[in-house]
């Protein structure tokens, strides 16, 4: 392979990966899902996810009472 190869294919790779993460975050976008959880203020959490979290923070008090 000559420079010119590589080069061609490394500028393919990476214009490939940064079209399929376009790609990805308009459909994620379109129906509806956001990436992290950034923006979702306390109406996004459901009541199963807030029993999991005060299950998980009494767990967590439980642990620093015994050391």
């Amino acid at each position: 392979m000559n420079a010119n190869q590589i080069v061609s294919m490394i500028v393919r790779t990476v214009m490939r990966q940064l079209i399929n993460r376009g790609v990805n975050a308009g459909f994620n976008r379109m129906s509806g899902r956001r990436s992290g959880a950034k923006g979702q203020g306390p109406k996004a959490v459901t009541p199963e996810r807030r029993a999991q979290m005060q299950v998980r923070q009494a767990r967590r008090a439980a642990r620093a009472a015994n050391r």
